[in-house]
């Protein structure tokens, strides 16, 4: 029995350098040590300056659109180019690693979360130093919404929105998800159920091993899609970041949007980030997925939208960030 990164956590950071692909014209290009970061920067025409969204994606080699290698769904094209035409300004990139931005990241080894989150940061004061921009507001979604959680603080920004964001540190999360998925009661044979309560027995070892900031050592074959050597350093990084603390001492407004049949972040987690920070708003949208697309809760309806990239997001969603962004003082 293998464990299958894509089913096990909508959150997972498989960080593996792809090929780019085809996108909309840069604009941006934000240059660091390690190479550009590469982005499209899309202004609505108007008399004076406009608020300006920075998108921030979520976790694995996931582009400016919201698509990956191995799903498109055009998530975050499809969000920036609605809130365009309602008079917000839009900056989606490609994280390190990832498409146009692949040589900022030459092999996996070398990225550390803290790494994503002081990209995102420099793209905030690239902004705030814009004139043609009133206010910046980062739009974090899923891993996104931790990035942004400390960027925003870091960066200056004058709002922000988490979209699916996780509500506790990602080796919690983590745990909490293969647990659910190696459940022995799922198991169709006793020897099926075996298995899973030895992975799961085994894994949590190594989420543990991992939270003390030590490495392992020979993981199995069997668990190289969440442990293999090349990705434990930033599993080790990314463990340190608790996003209960981060909401907290974030001091701008702070919008919580969470689907109600997301089957990777749950309304829970908006509960957890919302406690942390009672000053924020939050918003439950009925029937939207982890991809921001209309679903309901089954599994199989749900996850066939994750590779639907003419499906637009749900409407809920644009109206609430556009009210939310206009209403900022």
């Amino acid at each position: 029995m293998k464990l299958s990164c894509y089913f096990v956590t909508g959150f997972l950071f498989v960080f593996s350098v792809f090929p780019a692909k085809s996108q909309e014209k840069d604009s941006v290009v934000l240059k660091t040590t390690t190479g550009d970061i590469y982005g499209t920067l899309n202004v609505p025409v108007a008399k004076g300056p406009v608020p300006v969204a920075l998108f921030i994606a979520g976790s694995g080699p996931t582009d400016r659109d919201g698509n990956n290698p191995m799903m498109k769904n055009n998530s975050l094209k499809f969000l920036g180019d609605t809130l365009n035409s309602l008079g917000i300004a839009t900056l989606r990139y490609d994280k390190r690693g990832i498409a146009a931005s692949k040589n900022a990241m030459k092999i996996e080894t070398d990225i550390r979360f803290n790494m994503l989150v002081e990209d995102a940061t420099d793209l905030i004061r690239m902004l705030k130093a814009d004139k043609r921009f009133s206010k910046v507001i980062v739009v974090g979604h899923s891993e996104g919404s931790t990035i942004g959680l400390k960027a925003a603080a870091q960066g200056g920004a004058d709002a922000m929105v988490s979209i699916a964001g996780p509500g506790q540190s990602a080796d919690k999360v983590l745990r909490r998800q293969l647990d659910a998925s190696l459940d022995p009661a799922k198991a169709a044979s006793e020897q099926a159920a075996e298995q899973m309560r030895n992975m799961r027995e085994m894994a949590n070892k190594f989420i543990d091993t991992l939270s003390k900031g030590d490495t392992l050592h020979n993981p199995p074959a069997s668990m190289n899609s969440l442990f293999r050597p090349s990705v434990q350093p930033y599993l080790i990084s990314w463990f340190k970041y608790d996003p209960q603390q981060l909401i907290k001492q974030l001091k701008v407004p702070v919008l919580i949007i969470q689907g109600n049949t997301d089957l990777q972040v749950t309304e829970a987690d908006a509960m957890m980030l919302l406690k942390a920070n009672p000053e924020a708003k939050v918003l439950i949208i009925d029937r939207m997925n982890h991809v921001l697309k209309h679903s309901e809760a089954e599994q199989r309806a749900n996850h066939a939208t994750y590779i639907n990239p003419d499906l637009p997001v749900v409407p809920d969603l644009v109206t609430a960030i556009v009210d939310f962004v206009k209403g900022l003082k």
